[in-house]
Order: structure tokens, then C-alpha cells, then sequence
């Protein structure tokens, strides 16, 4: 019971298996390590090559979290520990990570994440990549990297580019929570079902007869899930989105980054969940937000593989700038969340300022991720 990822499996009634995957690491909600990684990309991996497999399962462990992100705090000690560029262990770590990110966008089996609780930032990487995105009604989820000196990678510059009216860039520099309900209209989810409905559905999927042909798997487990969620009778709090969307949308048309901002400084929402994400946008990275910024304009008309491999080079120069390092210090080493920016503004960064994060230390032909296509 000390595997970092336990695996299962399911037979079901047509003589198919159902592979089961959990993140163990319940104390530290499911916190993604860089063997949890290695784990479950070479599980996905066999599971789909093996023709019996019909189907899988992404869940954490416990009733908390899915996955509150990554493990930053590793992070942080082994760029303390190894000032080289680009920093080895960072390098190794988000190379995986985006390579497994990856594998699960193609995964060409239904391959379902149960996303209950806490879902942050590479949890929401796995989670926003799979065919079947399950949340409930504890379901929060939030890409809060801003306030750590980072920027909603794992593709988010993929998927945050997916929402409407701009909100996924508002989502990015904000760092905003969502629930269930946010999570359909963000296109983060696809279900939402009874919070203790993962053994019924295990029954459901272990009665049900199964085929060899991917397709129609994906469209039974489809109705399946629909099935399950016309039955929840969970209190399913109202979004926050569609009620602030006008909102969001005249922010995000200002024109320029400096005009969210002094938008965002100079106006007294009325409404809590704005209020509150305006209070993370100020007291985040001024480097953050306008790298944020320009990475949504950058990764318009990128593939999933192209925007993976722009996030490796923005990942590891945010490695080699202070700003992460004294972001996790501040928010999550010393906890006193103060955290002493780079940049104390936004007009203090410059275009080089931003232009340095894009800057890859590699030739295209050597990139860690070339072979993704």
C-alpha cells in the first residue's frame, strides 16, 4: 500500500477488464511526483496495447483531492540545490509530465478521471486531457499558478484557450476557483455525478458488455455516465461563471494587459467570486501575468504537441527566474505570503522581461518533446 500509483483491475461480464489507476498520496492530496509520473504513463502506456483492456479508470486517493498539483516544493529544494541550465531535475520532471499530458489527450481508449475535490494544476492536467471528466459537487478546480511566480502550464495553454468569452485567460491570470457547474461550462468536465456514486459505477461498468471496438466503448460509457447523472440528487451548488461571464468578457476586451490590470485596481466588484479573484491577480507575479498574457496569444493556432513543447521551454526558464522559487517560499515553505516579486508591477516588466521566457535553451531537433507529433 506504499506504491506512489496502486493499480486494478475490473473483469467485467463480456470477459473485457477495466484498468483502474489511483494516485496514492492522500496526506498530500494526490500532489504529483516525478514517480507517480513515471508510473502511470508506463501503465497507460500497456494498458493500451493489451486488447483486453476496454476502458480506464483516473482517480485519487481518498475523498479530498484528485490531484492538487504538482510537487513544487521538491521542486523548489533541487533548483536550490543545482543552479545549472536548464536545471536537470526540472528538465526530467516537466518533460514527463507533459509527455504523460500527452499520452492521455490521445489516449484512443475511454479513459475516465474521477475528478472529485481538489483538481489544481497538474491534476488538472490529467484531468482536463481525458475522454470522460467526471467532477461532483466537492469538485474545485483552479489553475492558481500566478501565485506561486508560474503560469497554468500542463496544457493549459491548450485547453484554457477553449472556453468562452475569454474566461480561460481570465481563469489563468486570476487563478479563480471553479465548481461542477463551472467546470461543464468551461469545458473542464463533461459529468457530474453523485460524489458516492464511484462504487455504482464500478457495478455498472463491471454488468455491462463491452467491445473491442474503442468507438462504441466510448459512446456506451457515455450513456452510462448520462444514466448515472440523471439520478444525482447531490446539492449541486450554481456556477459562478455564466452569472460573471458579461463580466469577464468586458475585461478581457480592454485591449491590453495594463488595461485588465488597472481595470482590476480600480473597480469594487460587488460580486464575491470576482472580488476575490481580482484579490489573487494583485497579489500574484507581475512576471507571471504578463508572460500569462502573452502565452494566450501565442498558443492561438498551436497543436496540443506544439503548445507541450512551448510550455517545456516556459516551464524551465520560470525554473531558472527567482520568481517561482520565492513564490513557493512564500506561499508554501514559510507560509507567510509575502512574497518578494521580481517585478513589484506590472509596468516594471519589460518586453525582454517576457521575450526571456520563450527562449529555448535547445534546437528544435533536440527538444525533449520532438517526437510528439
Amino acid at each position: 500500500m506504499n506504491d506512489a500509483v496502486l493499480f486494478d483491475e475490473i473483469s467485467t461480464a463480456s470477459g473485457h477488464r477495466i484498468g483502474v489507476a489511483t494516485l496514492n498520496a492522500e496526506k498530500a492530496l494526490n500532489a504529483l511526483n516525478l514517480e507517480m509520473i513515471r508510473l502511470l504513463d508506463a501503465r497507460l502506456s500497456i494498458w493500451d496495447n493489451d486488447d483486453g483492456i476496454v476502458a480506464v479508470l483516473l482517480r485519487g486517493a481518498g475523498e479530498r483531492a484528485f490531484c492538487a498539483g504538482g510537487d513544487v516544493r521538491a521542486l523548489r529544494e533541487a533548483l536550490l540545490e543545482d543552479e545549472r541550465y536548464p536545471n536537470p531535475v526540472a528538465e526530467d520532471f516537466f518533460s514527463r509530465e507533459y509527455a504523460l499530458d500527452y499520452r492521455i489527450h490521445r489516449y484512443r481508449k475511454p479513459l475516465l478521471a474521477w475528478g472529485n475535490g481538489i483538481v489544481m494544476g497538474g491534476g488538472l492536467g490529467l484531468l482536463a486531457g481525458a475522454s470522460h471528466r467526471v467532477a461532483t459537487a466537492s469538485t474545485r478546480i483552479a489553475m492558481p499558478e500566478v501565485t506561486i511566480g508560474l503560469y497554468p502550464d500542463v496544457a493549459g495553454s491548450w485547453f484554457l484557450q477553449r472556453m468562452p468569452a475569454k474566461c480561460g485567460l481570465f481563469l489563468g491570470l486570476t487563478g479563480a476557483p471553479l465548481n461542477a457547474r463551472d467546470a461543464l461550462l468551461c469545458n473542464l468536465a463533461d459529468h457530474i455525478l453523485p460524489q458516492d456514486s464511484w462504487e455504482s459505477l464500478h457495478e455498472r461498468l463491471a454488468a455491462s458488455s463491452w467491445q473491442t471496438n474503442a468507438a462504441a466503448n466510448h459512446s456506451q460509457l457515455t450513456a452510462l455516465l448520462g444514466e448515472l447523472e440523471a439520478a444525482n440528487g447531490d446539492d449541486i451548488a450554481a456556477g459562478n461563471v455564466a452569472r460573471c461571464l458579461p463580466q469577464i468578457h468586458q475585461l478581457l476586451n480592454k485591449g491590453s494587459l495594463a488595461a485588465f490590470d488597472h481595470a482590476l485596481r480600480h473597480t469594487a466588484f460587488e460580486d464575491a467570486w470576482l472580488a476575490a479573484a481580482a484579490k489573487t491577480y494583485l497579489a500574484g507575479s507581475p512576471v507571471s501575468a504578463a508572460v500569462t498574457w502573452d502565452v494566450f496569444q501565442h498558443a492561438r493556432y498551436l497543436s496540443l504537441a506544439e503548445v507541450l513543447r512551448m510550455e517545456l521551454v516556459l516551464s524551465l526558464n520560470f525554473c531558472a527566474a527567482p520568481d517561482f522559487r520565492e513564490g513557493v517560499r512564500a506561499l508554501l515553505v514559510d507560509k507567510d505570503r509575502q512574497p518578494q516579486w521580481s517585478r513589484t508591477t506590472l509596468a516594471a516588466v519589460s518586453d525582454a522581461d517576457v521575450a526571456a521566457h520563450f527562449a529555448s535553451p535547445w534546437r528544435p531537433q533536440d527538444h525533449p518533446l520532438a517526437t510528439l507529433a
